[in-house]
């Protein structure tokens, strides 16, 4: 519970900082898209790649899918603190015990969406080329 109250805390504190971040750019009057397309070009990509409906459909899989290993990453985290703060109670060894066997499960049919996508991105890729 009081590390649910510290993550809270901290979202709440860092949140009114945001709008900041993104209008600081806009305040020095720098052209943020073609700085981004000009090191794009130096890395590889081009824009023609990102504009494919098979890659923007893939990046949105595959943000999707990240976000839902940082959950799992949390949920691991949270599972083992609440069973080493256990102190002997069977109910908080039990609590940790089903949090940690669901998210493994989770991570289980995570990395098999993320393999199952993959495979039908890549044929829906190479079937158009």
């Amino acid at each position: 519970m009081k590390l649910k109250n510290i993550l809270v805390a901290a979202a709440l504190f860092a949140l009114p900082f945001a709008p900041m971040l993104a209008s600081s750019a806009h305040a020095t009057g720098i052209d943020v898209t073609t700085k981004l397309s000009t090191v794009g070009s130096g890395a590889g990509y081009s824009q023609q790649s990102a504009d494919s409906l098979t890659n923007t459909i893939g990046t949105l899989i595959q943000t999707l899918l990240g976000f839902l290993g940082v959950v799992f990453l949390i949920l691991i985290i949270y599972a083992g603190l609440l069973w080493m703060t256990a102190a002997g109670n069977e109910d908080k060894v039990k609590k940790a015990q089903g949090i940690l066997m669901s998210s493994v499960i989770g991570l289980i049919i995570l990395l098999s969406a993320y393999a199952i996508s993959y495979f039908v991105i890549s044929n829906i890729q190479s079937s158009i080329q």
